[in-house]
């Protein structure tokens, strides 16, 4: 077996149309094709790719711990001030730092239902 990349994410939503919303507006993705399926939710894909980052399900019951085992959910990312601003924008806490050494600036902030989510910046 080879390990050819990262498929995508699922998150468990406790109101989908807030946390599509969410993830629209704030990270800018679409939503897209999602095959039928006996449950609820939404597949959102970056724009201008084919393929879904990010799966959303909406009749599972949350989680105690929202975050379970997975710490966060990281994505590469452009336009720094712009997401600052978006953020502040709908009033979403977030914590900026940058790692010196390789020259990457790491926004985190968290979605309606606590899933962190980083996003990762060139700083050149």
């Amino acid at each position: 077996m080879t390990i050819e990349g990262m498929n995508h994410f699922t998150v468990v939503s406790s109101d989908l149309k807030k946390t599509k919303a969410f993830y629209m507006e704030i990270l800018g993705l679409q939503e897209g094709y999602r095959p039928p399926m006996s449950s609820t939710g939404a597949w959102l894909y970056a724009p201008g790719q084919k393929h879904a980052i990010l799966h959303i399900i909406a009749e599972r019951p949350m989680p105690k711990n929202a975050s379970g085992v997975i710490d966060h959910m990281a994505f590469t990312a452009a336009d720094l001030q712009s997401a600052i601003d978006t953020l502040k924008q709908h009033g979403i806490a977030y914590k900026l730092s940058q790692l010196k050494e390789i020259g990457i600036w790491q926004l985190f902030f968290y979605d309606p239902d606590g899933a962190r989510i980083e996003l990762d910046f060139s700083s050149e």
